[in-house]
């Protein structure tokens, strides 16, 4: 009889409440595309977005951004700023504990941040959120106190994002530099295997109790394994998806991307993506880039809207600053300076000198012809960008030497060498802070000030930028930044980053964070 009873409770699980029981023990594996191999995935020391996407998943942050742009409690229930913005105290949640068992609290808070502040973490990405953070100190066992030596108001922000992590102080302390390889969180998701260049394997956490509030589902995730598999390729990245391969595929290339949308069997997913624009980084200490007036013929000559026309097939606006439109902070003013003109173009060139002596299509001055060395990354459609630009500046007798950088940390190295003329840069973010990483002096050496720009206008301006308190006055300043660097001409905006993701048409509750890269994969099912 007890028998009977157990087949037929087992029966009844399976054919009335089928999905209450996937719930409790997870169904379902998920197979990711990745479309750049990261150099490193430890949150902490990388800087890539392609790291984000399988770790949003296996950690979660102190406060979570909404996609309508509001700050809601994650791993702290609630915090306090000071008046002065110097501090941010957080009360955190006491039931929560780490894949390994070790309790999370403000030791482990404050471990992470020390972690990602000292120099020998060699972070990038990640200590440029921490912007003047001087300490982390325990107040008592569930309260965070983070100081700062100035008014730091985008934290909230930088707090909400995977590069400032809360990872196991205990798997930190045992791996030391190979964390990457064994990583520890509090996400819905376990850090089960990585293998560079080849794959990232996460496994659903089953003691997962703390979602946010703006997820339908809470407890542990739907799915019990997501793998990721990487496709540098771009050819390879559709027939991946189209086989079966792969479940999602990111960066699907534009010239598939309207096939894709077009199947019943496939969705497009179109994400824009807050942060910088995808531009060419222009060298002011190099000549002749160091000439404003080259810099602005530059911009002049550059037909934006043919390069997203031809490369990306319209999926992309044209940009017209630093920033992308769905940027807080964000002004159109940039809009209107520097529309496509070939002849203004020419006339800046003649007046600085550099003209056609010979006949041959080419400027020259003093016996010099004006060809300038176009460092490009081969990710990103960077290199078909490159050929239209070179088709575009021809026009006015610029010449473009070109040379395709295949790894970041390569294109890195080469921007801190200084030996280009362009060169292309983008990063994600909610907040318009993010300008100090690219545009502050002291960023030149070791930073990503690739325009290699000293200016302390500037530099004021971005100093009072992270410093105010009231959001009216915060995007005046922005206003003004952004103006500041569009009259110098220090970039070239090429598009607002619109990230194309194609998936499975089984593959139901995808959506993307608020940086525009990181897919909230928690809610996901296969069906």
């Amino acid at each position: 009889m007890r028998h009977t009873l157990r087949i037929m409770a087992v029966g009844i699980c399976l054919l009335l409440v089928a999905g209450a029981c996937r719930a409790a023990t997870g169904q379902g594996r998920l197979v990711y595309g990745l479309t750049l191999s990261p150099s490193s995935i430890d949150p902490h020391v990388g800087a890539s977005s392609e790291l984000g996407i399988p770790l949003t998943s296996v950690y979660d942050p102190l406060v979570w951004l909404t996609l309508e742009g509001e700050f809601v409690p994650g791993l702290a229930e609630r915090w306090q700023i000071s008046q002065d913005g110097t501090s941010y105290t957080f009360y955190l949640r006491q039931d929560v504990t780490f894949h390994d068992g070790t309790p999370f609290n403000a030791d482990a808070v404050c471990v992470n941040l020390d972690r990602i502040a000292n120099p020998e973490t060699r972070s990038a990405k990640a200590r440029s959120l921490l912007g003047p953070y001087d300490a982390c100190e325990v107040a008592d066992e569930y309260t965070a106190r983070v100081t700062f030596t100035s008014p730091y108001a985008p934290f909230l922000s930088a707090a909400s994002q995977v590069y400032l992590a809360m990872a196991s102080p205990t798997a930190l302390a045992k791996w030391g530099d190979e964390y990457q390889f064994h990583q520890v969180g509090t996400g819905p998701f376990t850090f089960k295997e990585y293998t560079p260049n080849d794959q990232i394997t996460l496994e659903r956490n089953p003691d997962y109790q703390w979602a946010p509030s703006f997820f339908a589902r809470q407890g542990p995730p739907s799915l019990n394994e997501i793998e990721f598999r990487f496709f540098v390729d771009a050819a390879t990245r559709s027939p991946a998806l189209e086989s079966g391969q792969v479940q999602v595929m990111g960066e699907i290339p534009p010239a598939d991307a309207a096939r894709l949308d077009a199947d019943p069997d496939f969705q497009l997913i179109t994400v824009p993506v807050p942060g910088l624009s995808l531009q060419m980084y222009l060298n002011t200490e190099r000549a002749p880039t160091d000439d404003i007036r080259v810099r602005q013929a530059l911009l002049y000559a550059a037909d934006r809207q043919e390069i997203v026309d031809v490369v990306f097939m319209g999926y992309s606006p044209p940009a017209y600053g630093p920033l992308t439109r769905v940027t807080w902070g964000y002004t159109d003013s940039v809009e209107s300076m520097y529309p496509f003109d070939p002849d203004r173009a020419r006339a800046l060139l003649d007046e600085a000198g550099w003209v056609d002596s010979n006949g041959d299509g080419i400027r020259e001055r003093d016996g010099q012809r004006l060809a300038l060395q176009t460092i490009l990354s081969s990710w990103g459609f960077v290199p078909e960008v490159g050929q239209v630009l070179k088709q575009q500046y021809e026009q006015v007798g610029i010449e473009l030497d070109m040379q395709v950088i295949a790894a970041y940390p390569a294109l890195v190295q080469t921007a801190a060498e200084g030996n280009y003329h362009l060169i292309p840069f983008t990063l994600s973010s909610s907040d318009p802070s993010i300008l100090d990483s690219t545009f502050y002096s002291s960023n030149v050496e070791g930073g990503f000030n690739w325009s290699k720009v000293r200016d302390p206008e500037l530099d004021h301006l971005l100093d009072l930028g992270i410093q105010a308190q009231d959001a009216v006055e915060r995007a005046r300043i922005y206003a003004q930044i952004q103006e500041r660097i569009m009259e110098e001409a220090l970039i070239l905006p090429i598009r607002d980053y619109v990230n194309l993701n194609g998936a499975s048409s089984s593959v139901e509750g995808l959506r993307f964070d608020a940086q525009g890269w990181f897919p909230w994969l928690y809610g996901v099912e296969v069906k």
